[in-house]
């Protein structure tokens, strides 16, 4: 039985990392008093709102594709590029808080590796039913 235990964790710990992007928000709008539902105001709440939202607006392909590799391909395999994807999402959180321009390392990191769990599965799953309908399967 595949319990995709570890793919289960990197889902957690995604979602934890979003978590606390969130809480960072609601502290950062105290912070530089902007108050809700405000999206603007001091630079420094911006960026943090912006790394919160890019975050949200990844975590449907990646959580998607992370389950389709975990189910096709490697339940170990999606764990590890979804690590990957939380490297990238720090790395963007660090460099935006620094400043806007220097969030596409980690921008590129975690597109990386949502574009492998994306693709990668799309094969597999392609393959798979090339190979049923050749009654190979």
């Amino acid at each position: 039985m595949a319990d995709h235990l570890w793919t289960a964790l990197a889902s957690i710990a995604a979602l934890l990392t979003y978590f606390s992007m969130a809480l960072a928000v609601g502290h950062a709008r105290t912070k530089y008093d902007v108050a809700a539902p405000a999206i603007s105001g001091h630079p420094d709440f911006e960026r943090v709102f912006r790394v919160q939202a890019n975050t949200l607006e990844w975590l449907p392909i990646f959580l998607v594709s992370l389950w389709l590799f975990s189910f096709y391909v490697s339940d170990i395999g999606a764990a590890a590029w979804g690590v990957v994807w939380i490297i990238g999402r720090v790395l963007y959180l660090v460099g935006y808080s620094k400043e806007a321009s220097a969030r596409s390392r980690g921008f590129l990191v975690q597109a990386l590796a949502t574009a492998v769990l994306l693709f990668w599965s799309l094969g597999v799953i392609l393959w798979r039913l090339v190979q049923t309908f050749m009654g190979h399967g």
